[in-house]
């Protein structure tokens, strides 16, 4: 930076300068003669130079500007190549002049905005430098009012807010020593069973460690203490609970009753038969016990069952009854709170807002109104320690009570009683009070404890059970034995269900099971039975015992039932040739006999245990299928010539087996509708094993029919194909047919209706013209009157006399004309 003196000194060099220089236009004159002059000159620089992008390092530039192939030092042209390099080293310090003196011209033109650059310089630094001396003066003027004006007073404010921030710190120390007490008071609080004041206190240093303690580092861990505390009380708590409500529901049940697991004890000790010191296992001496002693032993399981349960009702309803006089207090409350905002408000805009902001005793004027209406509150330690530094902090006399090392949440202690029915009051924290949520949610869980109290007691009695089970004890119970159980199981179920409002499933399943088992042994049982009666059966009429006919007698109202026994009456009454049902005879063989009676006790078995319909029809109709089956592999497939050691099947046996099979689909419709009525109505679809097994019969009885015709018609080939037409008169082959026909009326109709009798004679009368019919043919024998004509007559009259003599068959329609050709 020049001084002034220079930059004086300077203007007047250049004053002088441009008074030594020509004027202007000469000056212009020359500059443009110099210009031309330079330009031409410039011209003479080759392109090369001018690029923007000349550089020497490129080979091509380099051998452009110094071309080295012009020189060669070898030989006798060193001379040469001397002055070669000589004129180029000039030739290019003449371009270099050329430039430079275009650059000295280019720089002489623009001096003059290159010394008025200069002077701007200067010009700048001279108001920099008078300028910072303004600072510096203005600095040390501030320093001097800080000094003397502001230092003292920044000082007492730092002072004041520094005691403000001690104030809060003091308080916080004491706060903190107060909730380092935590642990200590919680397990003083415990050791008096005082659960409900240690959850209290706990909530309260939660809510101080996340509202006033949050971050503190020699906390951190008392959070997930407390909330191990937390947890370690609802233990104590339901360990308390558990053990009240043990020894209560342990009380003897009834007088002289003792609780549940003695029961069993009780009872096994009583027989004598069982030594307890060979069979040392409770469950294994229970399996001793016969099924009286067991039924018994149940019985009175399910009795202590019941009674506990109701016991448990008892004192679940008084649960509930609080909990729902909780939830009443709280819609009261509700109620009067909202009045009392009501009142709140219109007193609010009576009072003059101006004087509702004046300070009274650390509180609004408005709030010191509301107090003389309101229950008193403990005042907010928080809001003292957030008040301004001109309030009075809590004394170190106070720090120590309760009332100020508690948190905002103390102020909010407020108590609500709640009336249960005993007449007493249930005080509520806020903090600690439920919502109606959760007060129904608890209601809920008060059910669902009555309902796994029921579960509880139905799983026992399943374990109980199956226990005796494992032997197959069940599964060998009679009939009545096992219906008695049922009905007693189910009983049970029933109790509970409307002790507890609902059905508990697992006694029902596994009753359900054992019912299951027991129908299959009910079912192989009979099925057994009535196999082993058809291998032994030599399908002869049987006599009907008077028992049989009273049991049918039993169905003719529509009704399926066992009858009782008659002691004495029914051994006097001899047995009868055929069975009565509803005015018709059926001559039956014995297996049928059982067979009916087989087919009630499984119609019973429904009514007793109504649970295993489905399973029952089933089974039945496999045994309607069974029988079907069975006697036509015996009777039509003649397997009763091996099983038996019959010689022959005679038509006889085919009659009584169709009027047997008759009988049975007689009684098809009645346990069709007896099945029906115990059904669910989606189940009916099940009803239509009796129509395929309906079909199956009238098919089978049929066949047979098509049998017993067949026979007749291989016997009239036979006879007639050997006829001729000759006396004597009747001749023997009229006479053998009538005799065998005899035979057949006689072996079935006794056994069949005469209804049938006569369809089945006129069927075998069908097949006798039709084979006389075609020997007639064969003999050429036509109705002409001649005396072949008349032999033929004679025969025709003597076999339908003899026919029309049988029983039933006198006014049988024979029409024996159709039998002639006609006259040629």
């Amino acid at each position: 930076m020049f001084p002034p003196k220079n930059r004086i000194k300077r203007e007047k060099i250049h004053e002088r300068c441009k008074n030594i220089c020509p004027p202007k236009d000469t000056f212009e004159r020359t500059l443009l003669h110099t210009h031309d002059k330079s330009r031409t000159d410039l011209e003479q620089v080759p392109k090369i130079f001018m690029k923007p992008d000349f550089a020497l390092d490129d080979s091509l530039t380099f051998n452009s500007v110094l071309p080295w192939s012009h020189f060669n030092t070898a030989g006798g042209k060193g001379n040469r190549d001397a002055a070669s390099s000589k004129l180029l080293q000039e030739k290019l310090s003449h371009y270099l002049d050329i430039v430079e003196v275009n650059i000295a011209h280019q720089i002489s033109l623009r001096s003059e905005a290159f010394f008025h650059a200069m002077t701007s310089q200067h010009e700048l630094q001279d108001y920099l430098k008078k300028t910072s001396q303004a600072v510096k003066m203005l600095r040390d003027k501030i320093a001097q009012i800080d000094k003397v004006m502001c230092e003292g007073s920044l000082h007492i404010l730092r002072l004041a807010l520094t005691r403000n921030n001690c104030v809060k710190v003091y308080n916080k120390l004491k706060l903190m020593a107060t909730v380092h007490q935590t642990q200590p008071t919680v397990q003083v609080l415990l050791s008096t069973s005082e659960f409900v004041g240690a959850l209290d206190l706990i909530a309260t240093t939660q809510e101080v460690l996340q509202q006033e303690l949050q971050g503190i580092h020699s906390f951190r861990h008392l959070g997930s203490q407390l909330c191990e505390l937390e947890k370690l009380i609802d233990k104590m708590m339901i360990a308390e609970f558990s053990t009240y409500s043990h020894s209560d529901l342990n009380r003897p049940l009834e007088d002289d009753c003792q609780v549940l697991e003695e029961c069993v004890i009780n009872k096994v000790s009583q027989i004598e038969e069982i030594d307890t010191d060979v069979v040392v296992k409770l469950a294994d001496q229970m399996r001793m016990l016969n099924f009286p002693q067991w039924f018994e032993l149940l019985k009175d399981i399910f009795s202590k069952f019941t009674i506990f349960l109701q016991r448990v009702k008892a004192t679940l309803n008084i649960i509930h009854s609080v909990v729902l006089s909780v939830l009443d207090k709280n819609q009261r409350t509700r109620e009067l709170e909202e009045i009392s905002q009501q009142k709140n408000a219109a007193k609010d805009n009576s009072l003059d807002t101006e004087v509702a902001y004046l300070i009274h005793e650390g509180m609004f004027i408005s709030d010191a109104f509301s107090e003389g209406e309101l229950t008193p509150v403990a005042v907010d330690t928080t809001s003292q320690r957030n008040a301004s530094p001109n309030s009075e902090p809590c004394s170190s006399d106070s720090v120590s009570e309760p009332e100020c090392t508690t948190d905002s949440s103390s102020s909010k202690e407020q108590t609500a009683s709640s009336a249960i029915p005993g007449g007493v009051d249930i005080l509520v924290s806020e903090d600690m009070r439920l919502t109606d949520s959760e007060l129904g949610k608890l209601a809920n869980n008060i059910q669902e404890l009555l309902y796994s109290a029921s579960d509880i007691c139905h799983d026992r009695a399943v374990k109980f059970l199956m226990s005796r089970a494992k032997d197959g004890f069940l599964e060998k119970l009679n009939s009545m034995e096992f219906i008695t159980l049922s009905r007693l199981m189910e009983t049970f179920i029933l109790d509970t269900e409307q002790i507890c409002g609902r059905k508990s499933m697992s006694l029902l399943g596994a009753l359900q099971s054992q019912a299951n088992k027991f129908v299959n042994r009910f079912h192989e049982e009979r099925k057994t039975k009535l196999s082993l009666l058809l291998d032994n059966e030599r399908w002869k009429q049987a006599d009907v015992p008077a028992e049989f006919q009273d049991l049918v007698d039993s169905i003719s109202d529509g009704k399926i039932a066992l009858p009782e026994k008659k002691s004495g009456a029914t051994e006097e009454r001899k047995p009868a040739e055929v069975l009565i049902v509803e005015g018709q005879q059926y001559a039956v063989v014995g297996t049928v006999l059982l067979l009916i009676r087989i087919i009630l006790e499984y119609c019973q078995c429904v009514d007793n245990i109504p649970s295993v319909t489905t399973d029952m029809l089933t089974r039945l109709s496999d045994l309607l299928k069974y029988f079907n089956s069975r006697t036509c592999q015996l009777v039509l497939g003649a397997g009763a010539l091996q099983v038996v050691g019959l010689k022959t099947i005679t038509t006889k046996n085919l009659a009584l087996s169709s009027r047997c099979l008759q009988l049975i689909v007689h009684y098809i419709p009645v346990i069709r509708a007896h099945f029906e009525a115990r059904l669910p109505p989606k189940q009916y679809s099940m009803l239509r094993h009796f129509d395929h097994i309906t079909k199956d019969y009238h098919d089978h009885i049929a066949e047979i029919s098509a049998k017993l015709v067949a026979i007749m018609d291989s016997l009239f080939d036979k006879l007639l194909s050997k006829y001729e037409v000759k006396a004597p008169v009747p001749s023997a082959c009229f006479r053998n047919i009538c005799k065998q026909m005899t035979k057949m009326h006689e072996a079935i109709f006794d056994l069949l209706p005469e209804e049938q009798t006569q369809m089945l004679f006129l069927r075998i009368n069908a097949s006798y013209k039709l084979h006389l019919k075609k020997q007639l043919s064969h003999l050429n024998v036509i109705n002409d009157g001649g005396p072949q004509n008349g032999l033929v007559t004679a025969d025709v009259a003597f076999y339908t006399g003899n026919l029309q003599a049988l029983k039933g068959l006198k006014d049988l329609d024979l029409n024996m004309a159709e039998i002639w050709e006609q006259k040629r």
